[in-house]
């Protein structure tokens, strides 16, 4: 394992640099072009900048065949588009390979793992239903003694469809690759706020001391956007916003917000605490009542038009499926006997909010000071989700007056990162440095959190409510 930067954290500008090509199953898809290809150029402009070029190709795989123009200049066009220097474009673009491949042929597998120069990363962009069949034909090749020993492999969450499916995902996966040469991608780990999360809760005393039930009345962890399906109904209809992002993006949040104290950031540490405090996660007193679901309506986001979610293009209105969701969950640990985390997060929310919102309990001033009628004197500290920026409310003296009280509040912006988030995960594949990638354990920890309003819902024991889109969800949320 190479070294990672004073933080931890990998890092373009440590990459060792054994030359690598990944190859995407599923080059043909949506995350390829907008996500996954932009991520490979930032890594190397970073190295190039740090004057550590790295030597990464890339090979394309999908049952649909491209030629090797066409699949060129979807590199090219992915790369220019999200402002990729022009060595690095040129680089990918001129020398990027495509080879038709059906992931459920172990031979066909096998010749795309072959067409790679370089040791390989096979890349897996595909619905969580063909892992297990991705798993299936990496055991066949294993067998035959077809399996480079330098394979590494990742694949896109969601990691199986249920608990079931995770755990028998993983025990297939774990036939063929260990651990440390398997990376669960969840790019949010990437972003600078989760990682920041790390440095702010333990790297200051002020709120280490502070951070448990004793000082904290609840916690909220909410993602609100304003993004409709954006051309995504085929996966999100047949996914919705509890599967999409609480059972997983925002579950990896709340566990780096509750854990305990890791000995050093590595990634058996990190993983080991994450898991501990998943592991004591449940639902508030265990009712899937509490958990709520909504979907929106006919309105307007600003200056744009949403028709309804039933009628959006590609949806299956008898699904049920919902665009907003929350759940109420405990952590049974003395830190946090007591304390609701709030986990939220919707589509077509006119006031986005993406944030974590830790709320401190409210204090008695001693008498002479006094705070306006109906202000609590609690402080809450938010840490923003989108630009990792950081707004802690405080009390202070209204100007000009002894005795009077006001809030205020105090801000902080973290520089900009170097690297996005997919960039920030695809630098810890390339240092194989797993310490941004989802332990097994893990997430079936997120799917056994999660189970119990997935099975009431589906039982329609929690009604499906709706929100105009444009507001902020359904009143009383």
């Amino acid at each position: 394992m190479s070294e990672t930067d004073q933080t931890g954290i990998p890092d373009a500008t440590t990459i060792e640099t054994t030359a690598r090509t990944i190859a995407i199953l599923g080059a043909g898809g949506d995350l390829t072009e907008r996500l996954l290809l932009p991520g490979l150029g930032q890594v190397l402009d970073a190295a190039r900048e740090a004057r550590n070029p790295l030597e990464l190709r890339v090979v394309g795989a999908a049952r649909t065949p491209q030629s090797r123009e066409e699949w060129q200049g979807l590199v090219r066009r992915s790369l220019e588009a999200a402002g990729i220097g022009e060595q690095s474009v040129e680089e990918l673009a001129s020398t990027a390979e495509f080879v038709p491949t059906d992931a459920s042929d172990p031979a066909e597998l096998k010749a795309l793992i072959d067409a790679c120069p370089t040791s390989p990363v096979l890349y897996v962009a595909l619905p969580p239903s063909m892992g297990r069949t991705v798993a299936e034909s990496l055991a066949a090749l294993d067998v035959a003694g077809d399996l480079p020993d330098d394979l590494l492999v990742a694949i896109e969450k969601p990691f199986g469809e249920d608990l079931a499916d995770a755990q028998a995902l993983n025990e297939e996966l774990a036939a063929v690759v260990p651990e440390e040469r398997l990376w669960r991608i969840d790019h949010f780990l990437g972003e600078s706020t989760v990682l920041g999360m790390l440095g702010l809760r333990f790297g200051n005393a002020l709120f280490e001391a502070g951070w448990s039930a004793a000082s904290i009345e609840r916690v909220e962890i909410v993602f609100d956007e304003e993004l409709g399906l954006e051309g995504r109904a085929a996966f999100y209809d047949s996914t919705g916003a509890l599967r999409d992002m609480l059972q997983s993006h925002l579950l990896m949040v709340l566990a780096l917000t509750a854990m305990e104290r890791p000995a050093a950031v590595t990634a058996p540490e990190v993983h080991d605490r994450v898991a501990e405090v998943l592991g004591a996660v449940r639902l508030w007193r265990d009712d899937p009542s509490t958990a709520r679901r909504a979907r929106y309506t006919e309105g307007r986001v600003d200056d744009r038009f949403f028709p309804s979610y039933v009628d959006e293009e590609g949806v299956d209105a008898s699904r049920g499926t919902e665009t907003l969701a929350q759940i109420v969950l405990q952590i049974d640990v003395p830190r946090w006997q007591g304390v609701p985390f709030v986990l939220r997060s919707g589509k077509a929310i006119g006031s986005p909010r993406a944030e974590v919102a830790v709320h401190f309990r409210d204090t008695r001033p001693p008498e002479g000071l006094e705070a306006p009628e109906g202000a609590g004197l609690g402080t809450a500290l938010r840490i923003s989700l989108t630009d990792g920026s950081i707004d802690l409310g405080v009390v202070l003296n209204s100007a000009g007056e002894l005795g009077g009280l006001e809030g205020s509040a105090l801000r902080a912006a973290p520089s900009a990162p170097v690297l996005g988030p997919y960039a920030q995960v695809l630098a810890g594949i390339l240092q194989q440095d797993t310490l941004l990638s989802v332990r097994g354990d893990v997430a079936e920890q997120c799917w056994r959190i999660v189970t119990p309003v997935l099975n009431a819902w589906a039982e329609g024991a929690t009604p499906l409510e709706e929100y105009e889109a444009g507001s902020a969800g359904p009143e009383g949320w």
